[in-house]
């Protein structure tokens, strides 16, 4: 009985934690569908975080906070191409030099704008994202186990939550349905091919950079303003790092990327729960075995199970065009 009851506390936090993930690891998507490596999700989600949090608490209003994440990291997402594509550099140097920088310039901007030691303020509700509560729930409150569901785990979500589980079938019908994805994909796998069907390369790549900074600026302000109550230095925690290793996990496939997030997320919920937890003859859980735990299955999951995972062909590979 003790399970089932904590079953739709489990499932909440799943998902809660599973939003930051599936918006980097769907930017990784994109990205690297183009042939363009981003270890970068990282620091561009940190930036997402700290122009979010920054902004939201200066004007008390959170959709400005989000509207400065996603410009923040939309502009780094277009450094990394400029480096990448139209100068040829190494891309993973490219996107650990991001993750460097980021790290030490929000911390220099914090210390000098709030004085709080790199961390913004404290955000208050108004400056926040709040939870969603759908009708019904308090009548449905009482039913044992449906009322939970229905109350904490489909309703009293987040309301960056619900567009960010509807982008994952919207981004498999433009990858597999449109023009476009049809261009981003051919141009991750052969560029000389689609250069010589006359589609730039060039263009494609950047807009795919760009799509992937969109989407880490949202998921940094979500761990911000919704999910957390202001800024504190690296609070990403390694999750652009997760999104990577779900991304690989997932094969570069979009459906199989949600369950490889919701996998990572699921561990990281349980791993949370086992805090204060005592083991007979052994004593509590250690809180570094807590936290460890999510990077420690990540790596049991890459090397058992993800079997042989094959990128895009041109990932990695700068395009420089035949004369």
């Amino acid at each position: 009985m003790d399970i089932i009851d904590q079953l739709p506390s489990l499932l909440a936090a799943t998902i809660r934690v599973a939003v930051p993930l599936v918006l980097a690891a769907f930017a990784g998507l994109f990205s690297e569908r183009a042939g363009v490596v981003d270890i970068g999700l990282e620091g561009k989600m940190l930036a997402g975080a700290f122009a979010g949090a920054a902004v939201s608490s200066i004007t008390g209003n959170v959709w400005l906070g989000m509207l400065a994440a996603v410009a923040l990291a939309a502009v780094l997402g277009a450094l990394h191409g400029f480096v990448c594509i139209s100068q040829k550099g190494n891309q993973v140097v490219s996107g650990l030099a991001i993750n460097i920088m980021v790290s030490g310039l929000t911390m220099t901007l914090g210390l000098a704008w709030f004085h709080q030691g790199g961390q913004t303020p404290p955000l208050p509700p108004s400056a926040r994202f709040s939870e969603v509560i759908f009708p019904g729930t308090a009548l449905l409150s009482g039913i044992p186990f449906l009322g939970a569901i229905y109350g904490r785990v489909i309703g009293g979500q987040n309301i960056l939550v619900y567009p960010t589980f509807l982008m994952v079938p919207l981004a498999w019908w433009v990858l597999y349905k449109t023009r476009f994805g049809l261009r981003i994909r051919a141009v991750g796998e052969s560029p000389a091919a689609v250069d010589t069907a006359g589609v730039p390369v060039v263009r494609l790549r950047y807009a795919a950079t760009i799509i992937a900074g969109v989407l880490c600026g949202v998921a940094g302000a979500y761990i911000a303003t919704a999910q957390g109550a202001g800024f504190v230095r690296d609070m990403t925690g390694g999750r652009g790092y997760l999104a990577l290793a779900a991304l690989v996990l997932g094969k570069w496939k979009p459906w199989n990327t949600l369950w490889s997030c919701l996998l990572f997320a699921a561990l990281d919920a349980v791993a949370i729960r086992l805090q204060g937890v005592v083991i007979p003859g052994v004593g509590p859980v250690p809180v570094e075995f807590v936290q460890s735990v999510p990077y420690i299955m990540t790596i049991v999951l890459l090397a058992g199970f993800v079997g042989r995972a094959i990128p895009p062909k041109a990932s990695g590979y700068p395009y420089v065009k035949e004369r």
